[in-house]
C-alpha cells in the first residue's frame, strides 16, 4: 500500500529537476549594461559586437560579460560607475545608427544563456524606471474614418459618373443628389461598399444621410487602441529599451512601463508623436474641387495641393535616414497598395509636382477659470516639392528634413502610425534605489513568513512537518520557474502574492495531516490512515484552491497594474501548491513510509 509506480516517481522528479532548471538563472541576480540596438532593426552579428567592445575598451572600460540577444548587442559591467563613460563614448559614435540604453542584464553565464533560461522579468517598482499612461483621442480617430468614408464615396461617386455634392458634418456625411433616381443608385453604391453603415433618406428626396453603426464605432475605437499599442510597441523596441511593458489600461488609455529608464525626456517625444507623411499632388491651376493651400516650411514655399492622397503613413513599410549628395534624406519603401497608387500616379503626371506633407498632431491645455481644458492642434506643413522625373513604385527618397528631424521621422515611420493621437495624462519616475530597496523587502518578507511556517510544522507535525516544508520549498522553486518561463513581470504586489502562496500551500498538507490523525485516532492502520488521510481530504483541497484561483482569475481579468501583479502569483502558486503539496508530499511519503509495516507514525 502507499506505492507509486516507477513511472510516476520518475514524472515527478523530472518535473522538479525541470524547475529547478528554469529558476536557475534567478540565482546570479543582475548587474549594469548597456544594450545596442540597430536603428533600422538590423540584427548585429559578431563582428559588430566585438567592434562595440572595442569601443568600450578604448574609454579603459572592458565589459564583464558581451553578447548578442535577439539581435542586439549586450555589454555588461560590474559597477554603475563604469557605464557612463562607455554610454558617451558609444553615443558620441553611433548616435545616427544606434540606440544606445542603460540597463540591467542578468548575470548568467554562458551555458544558461545558451539554453535560452531567462530569470523572471521585474516590474518597475522592484527595478526602476518610467511609467507613462497615454490617453487615446478617440474623437480624433472616429472623425478621421468619417474622413475617410466621405472621399471613398466622392471618388465611388464620381467613377459611376452622378453628379453630387458630399459633406462631412457632426459626423455625419451628407450626399447631394439632383434627383430621386441618382439618390437610390448612389444608395446601392454606399450600401455595396459598407454594408454596416447606415444610409437614410435626407428628407427631401434628392440625398442620403450617412453615419457609422454603433458596432463600428466600437469596432473603431478597438482598432485605433490595439493598433496604437502595435506601433507604441515598435517605437519602443527601436528605442533600445529592455524588457517594455506596453498594454491597455480601461476604455481608452495605453500604460507603458520602461524598466531601467531614468530619464523620460528621451523617449516621450517618440512615444507621443504623432507625425506621418501624406503625398498629394500640387493643383497648379487651383481651381479643381476640393484643393486647398498648404504651409510650407521655410525655404520650401506654400502650395495648393490635390485633396486626393497618393500614400499615406499608414502605407509605410520600412524607412531609413541617411545622406544624398550631402543633405539629409529619408529612404521610404511603401507596402503593396501603396506601391501600386504610386506607380499609377508617377505613370500619369511625369513632369508634374508632387508634395510630401507633414502632419502632427499635438494637445494644449487652456485654463478657464477653474476648469482645465484640452485643445488639439493638428499642424500640415509642406516638407518637400519636387517635379516627377520618372516612373516608380514602392521606393523612393524625400529630403527638407534637419539630421534630428530625418533621423526620427524615419524611426516614427518605420514603426508605424498612430492609428489616433495619444496624449501623456500621467508620468512617474521610480529611482532604482528605491527599487533595490523594495526587492530587499519583498525577499525579507518571503524569508519571515517561510521560516515561520517552517517552524511551526516541524514542532506541529514533526518529520511529515518536514516533508511539507520541503514540498514549500520546492513551490517556491516552480514559482520562480514559471515566472521566468512566462516572462511575467514580478512586482511588489507580486511579492505579496507570494507571501500569501506561502501560508496557503502549507493549508492542503495540514488538512492531509489532520485527516491522518483523526484516522489514527480512530484506531486505523498506519499504512491504511496515510491512503485515507491524502484521498478523503482532496476533495475539501480542490474546493478551497478552486475558488482562490477564480478569484485570481477575475482579479487578473478586470484588475489593472499592480493588482495584475498580484493575481498573476496567486495564480501560479495556487496551481504549483497543489501540485506540490498533494502529489509531491505523497511521493515522497510513499518513497519513505510506503509498503513498510508500521506500528506509528511521526505526524
Amino acid at each position: 500500500m502507499n506505492k507509486y509506480p516507477a513511472w510516476l516517481n520518475i514524472l515527478v522528479l523530472a518535473i522538479m529537476l525541470a524547475g529547478c532548471l528554469l529558476a536557475l538563472p534567478n540565482i546570479y541576480g543582475s548587474v549594469p549594461a548597456i544594450q545596442i540596438a540597430d536603428n533600422n532593426g538590423v540584427a548585429y552579428d559578431e563582428a559588430r559586437l566585438q567592434e562595440y567592445v572595442g569601443v568600450a575598451e578604448s574609454v579603459g572600460m572592458s565589459p564583464e560579460a558581451a553578447y548578442l540577444k535577439d539581435g542586439r548587442v549586450v555589454l555588461r559591467f560590474e559597477k554603475d560607475a563604469e557605464l557612463t563613460a562607455v554610454n558617451d563614448a558609444l553615443k558620441k559614435r553611433y548616435s545616427r545608427e544606434a540606440s544606445v540604453a542603460q540597463t540591467l542584464a542578468p548575470r548568467s553565464p554562458k551555458w544558461v544563456r545558451d539554453l535560452g533560461l531567462n530569470p523572471m522579468s521585474l516590474g518597475l517598482d522592484l527595478r526602476g524606471g518610467v511609467y507613462v499612461l497615454l490617453e487615446v483621442d478617440m474623437d480624433t480617430a472616429i472623425d478621421t474614418r468619417m474622413t475617410l468614408y466621405q472621399q471613398g464615396i466622392d471618388d465611388n461617386l464620381l467613377d459611376a459618373r452622378i453628379r453630387h455634392l458630399v459633406e462631412l458634418e457632426d459626423r455625419i456625411v451628407n450626399v447631394r443628389l439632383t434627383s430621386p433616381e441618382d439618390r437610390d443608385a448612389a444608395r446601392l453604391i454606399i450600401e455595396r461598399s459598407d454594408a454596416d453603415l447606415l444610409v437614410s433618406d435626407g428628407g427631401d428626396g434628392k440625398s442620403l444621410l450617412v453615419r457609422m453603426s454603433e458596432a463600428q464605432i466600437k469596432a473603431r475605437q478597438d482598432f485605433a487602441i490595439d493598433q496604437n499599442i502595435t506601433t507604441l510597441r515598435n517605437r519602443v523596441n527601436q528605442l533600445g529599451v529592455a524588457e517594455p511593458i506596453v498594454q491597455r489600461q480601461g476604455v481608452d488609455r495605453i500604460v507603458v512601463q520602461l524598466p531601467g529608464v531614468q530619464d523620460p525626456n528621451e523617449i516621450n517625444k517618440i512615444l507621443t508623436a504623432t507625425a506621418t507623411l501624406e503625398f498629394r499632388l500640387v493643383d497648379q491651376s487651383g481651381t479643381e474641387p476640393g484643393s486647398r493651400r498648404y504651409q510650407g516650411r521655410p525655404g520650401v514655399g506654400d502650395a495648393v495641393l490635390k485633396r486626393k492622397v497618393i500614400v499615406s503613413g499608414d502605407q509605410i513599410i520600412d524607412a531609413s535616414a541617411g545622406f544624398d549628395q550631402g543633405q539629409p534624406i529619408v529612404s521610404i519603401t511603401l507596402d503593396s497598395s501603396g506601391g501600386e497608387s504610386m506607380l499609377k500616379t508617377t505613370i500619369e503626371h511625369v513632369g508634374k509636382p508632387m508634395s510630401a506633407v507633414f502632419i502632427e498632431t499635438r494637445r494644449e491645455t487652456v485654463q478657464r477659470g477653474a476648469e482645465r481644458e484640452y485643445r488639439t492642434i493638428k499642424s500640415e506643413e509642406i516638407i518637400n516639392t519636387a517635379t516627377i522625373q520618372g516612373i516608380f513604385k514602392n521606393k523612393f527618397q524625400i529630403s527638407g528634413l534637419n539630421p534630428g528631424e530625418a533621423h526620427d521621422l524615419a524611426l516614427l515611420l518605420r514603426a508605424g502610425a498612430l492609428a489616433a493621437p495619444v496624449f501623456k495624462i500621467d508620468e512617474r519616475t521610480i529611482g532604482p534605489t528605491l527599487g533595490k530597496d523594495n526587492i530587499e523587502r519583498g525577499y525579507k518578507a518571503i524569508q519571515i513568513g517561510f521560516f515561520a511556517v517552517i517552524l511551526f510544522m516541524i514542532v506541529y507535525y514533526k518529520a511529515f512537518g518536514l516533508i511539507a516544508n520541503v514540498a514549500l520549498f520546492t513551490n517556491l522553486i516552480f514559482i520562480a520557474a514559471m515566472l521566468s518561463l512566462l516572462q511575467a513581470s514580478l512586482t511588489l504586489p507580486g511579492i505579496a502574492g507570494i507571501v500569501l502562496t506561502v501560508g496557503m500551500a502549507v493549508d492542503a498538507n495540514v488538512l492531509i495531516f489532520e485527516r491522518i490523525r483523526e484516522e489514527l485516532s480512530a484506531g486505523a492502520a498506519p499504512q491504511a490512515a496515510i491512503n485515507s488521510g491524502y484521498e478523503k481530504a482532496l476533495s475539501s483541497i480542490a474546493d478551497a484552491n478552486i475558488t482562490t484561483l477564480i478569484a485570481a482569475i477575475v482579479l487578473f481579468g478586470l484588475g489593472t497594474g499592480p493588482i495584475k501583479g498580484f493575481a498573476i502569483t496567486l495564480m501560479l502558486g495556487i496551481i504549483t501548491s497543489m501540485f506540490t503539496a498533494i502529489i509531491g508530499t505523497r511521493a515522497i511519503v510513499n518513497l519513505i513510509f510506503g509498503g513498510r509495516k508500521l506500528t506509528s507514525l511521526p505526524v
